[in-house]
């Protein structure tokens, strides 16, 4: 299939379609970008007009019973995102989910089961991107044994964190009808987490919306159900604990992001600064602090989430960011925070 055109369907073009994912598909060879469907012909039109898209609709369900259709790129809000990917892989086509994976754990498992019934179908969600330049020097330094056996995972996030605005817009990431138990960047900075040190054992969250109410499109005011500041601790699946901290109401906070990996011989720290460039420091025992690692420009990834979906459809590579079992994971993971800030007790993951 290398050579033969692939015939794909957009669903969905929000922010990071239009950023990142048809940019992506038009800078791989022999793609042809079919039809995108939208919550409105004129939303959609605007989409094809600038990227080129030959057809446009208001129904999804038109571009899954299209049978020259060969693969879909979903960029809805995570509400349709099982419905959708379900469909798609049962009508024998291949797709690519925006993340997060699905509203909850239990439509992520019904997205996975539909994967297994459909094997030769590629499956892939969009990864969490951020530390993916670090990754690899990650992993190589905690398998040599840079940290020893780790103690615990420290992490703190406030990208995008200031004081407290009661004025700011109802966001559909406010709505837990559109977003389900997805909780702010939470479950892209686990994602990250998780190919480091594994998944987590046992959670205990608390967490409080600082806002209470923000005012939607029509000026009416909105109960905020999704925490805007969360702390959660727990036990790791492989060994070592974690403390995990989100916020976007802490004003003046350091940096964006801090997130530590303490070991009984070294300590790993990857930093977010205010302006969003990462660096990664390490420490051994009887060093005098931590300083900055090199990376080898060999070990450095990036995004290449469109060209990997297309490598896995033509059968040169497996999916590995992100394939839906680790989706799966990170949904339970999402589950077990808001179980634990809804009832104030400790869960133990699937």
């Amino acid at each position: 299939m290398a050579n033969e055109t692939l015939r794909l369907g957009l669903i969905g073009a929000g922010g990071n379609t239009r950023l990142r994912h048809i940019p992506g598909f038009k800078a791989q060879d022999n793609i042809s970008l079919e039809v995108v469907a939208n919550r409105t012909i004129e939303s959609g039109q605007k989409i094809a007009d600038e990227f080129g898209v030959a057809r446009v609709t208001d129904d999804w369900m038109k571009v899954i019973d299209d049978e020259s259709i060969d693969a879909v790129c979903i960029g809805t809000w995570p509400y349709m995102h099982a419905p959708i990917t379900i469909a798609a892989l049962d009508a024998g086509k291949h797709v690519l989910c925006e993340a997060r994976m699905a509203m909850n754990a239990t439509e992520a498992r019904a997205m996975l089961a539909s994967s297994r019934r459909n094997p030769t179908r590629a499956a892939q969600i969009v990864t969490a991107p951020h530390t993916l330049k670090f990754d690899s020097t990650i992993i190589d330094m905690i398998s040599d044994g840079a940290i020893g056996d780790l103690i615990s995972l420290d992490a703190r996030v406030t990208a995008g964190s200031n004081f407290p605005s009661y004025d700011t817009p109802f966001h559909w990431r406010h709505d837990r009808d559109l977003s389900g138990n997805n909780i702010m960047a939470m479950g892209i900075w686990y994602e990250c987490m998780m190919r480091w040190v594994g998944p987590a054992k046992t959670v205990h969250a608390v967490g409080q919306a600082v806002v209470p109410h923000r005012k939607d499109e029509n000026g009416r005011r909105q109960p905020m159900t999704i925490p805007d500041h969360l702390d959660v601790i727990g036990k790791l699946e492989l060994g070592g604990q974690m403390r995990f901290s989100i916020s976007s109401v802490s004003g003046h906070a350091p940096s964006n992001a801090d997130i530590y990996l303490f070991g009984t011989e070294g300590t790993l720290m990857l930093q977010m600064d205010k302006s969003g460039e990462f660096t990664l420091y390490a420490g051994a025992r009887g060093d005098n602090g931590l300083n900055e690692v090199s990376v080898d420009p060999a070990k450095v990834g990036g995004w290449r989430v469109e060209e990997e979906f297309v490598s896995v459809i033509r059968g040169q590579e497996q999916v590995t960011h992100t394939d839906f079992v680790t989706g799966v994971k990170y949904m339970d993971w999402t589950d077990a925070v808001t179980r634990s800030v809804r009832e104030g007790v400790a869960v133990t993951l699937p």
